[in-house]
């Protein structure tokens, strides 16, 4: 199989307070937007890049200040979901998109089969097998996955009023706590399931990492032009550093 990563080319994997002792855990798959060099800009402006089609924008800027907050270790993807979307298992039509929103992406268009297999071998799976290594190493002890997310304001033209989407499948226990205290919180607009529902087609790392281990998990939707700046950034982390804690001690009354 030909290589995709070469020399020079950072390793996908962000980490931030490994040390961390709380017993939260967040990912986010889409922190970042680096291309492999091997990749180019897949044919795109270099402005596509500042859009919410090659990462989430303001995700991982929250995770970490949400991590020092609450002492918890914080695990992001670094590659544009252009190249392959981790949070889609390898192999589903939005795993490698040659559209995104409204935009063509020439360079996902017939790619072969060692193509595909090359971005899930090198960026994909080394990312979601850290995942599972943490969570491992952590079995035993009190573990709630938090899964963090942004989204556009505006979606092929429809508006969407939401602030924030707490979001979840099949096991909404942890959710419910989350979803009851944020729409407490004066002046917001909250999804249950909005602007997103979580689905083994749509996700992976609820499914995978929350679902079939068993651990209390939501995955948190802001949007974005809400967090695109520090102030944001830190007013939202700041918010969920005093909700998470208590849909927690909640969930374990």
């Amino acid at each position: 199989m030909a290589r995709l990563l070469e020399p020079g080319d950072p390793d996908p994997i962000l980490l931030h307070r490994v040390s961390g002792t709380s017993p939260f855990f967040i990912a986010c798959d889409h922190a970042g937007r680096v291309m492999p060099k091997r990749l180019g800009s897949l044919g795109l402006a270099a402005s596509e890049f500042d859009r919410h089609i090659a990462y989430d924008i303001g995700a991982w800027g929250v995770s970490t200040l949400l991590a020092d907050a609450l002492d918890a270790v914080a695990i992001g993807q670094r590659y544009s979901r252009l190249v392959i979307d981790c949070n889609r298992a390898p192999g589903v039509p939005t795993s490698i998109v040659e559209i995104s929103e409204l935009t063509p992406i020439p360079g996902n268009v017939g790619l072969s089969e060692a193509d595909r297999a090359a971005r899930a071998e090198e960026i994909f799976w080394p990312y979601q097998n850290r995942i599972e290594t943490m969570l491992q190493a952590r079995a035993g002890a009190p573990t709630v996955l938090i899964a963090m997310h942004s989204f556009t304001p505006v979606f092929k033209g429809d508006g969407r009023p939401w602030h924030a989407g707490v979001l979840f499948n099949r096991d909404r226990r942890f959710a419910d706590y989350v979803f009851n205290l944020l729409r407490r919180e004066p002046g917001l607009v909250v999804g249950e399931n909005e602007p997103y529902a979580v689905s083994d087609l749509t996700d992976y790392t609820v499914p995978v990492h929350g679902e079939r281990r068993g651990l209390p998990h939501v995955e948190l939707e802001i949007r974005q032009d809400l967090i695109a700046d520090e102030a944001g950034q830190r007013h939202w982390a700041a918010l969920f550093a005093r909700l998470l804690p208590e849909a927690w001690r909640l969930f374990n009354a």
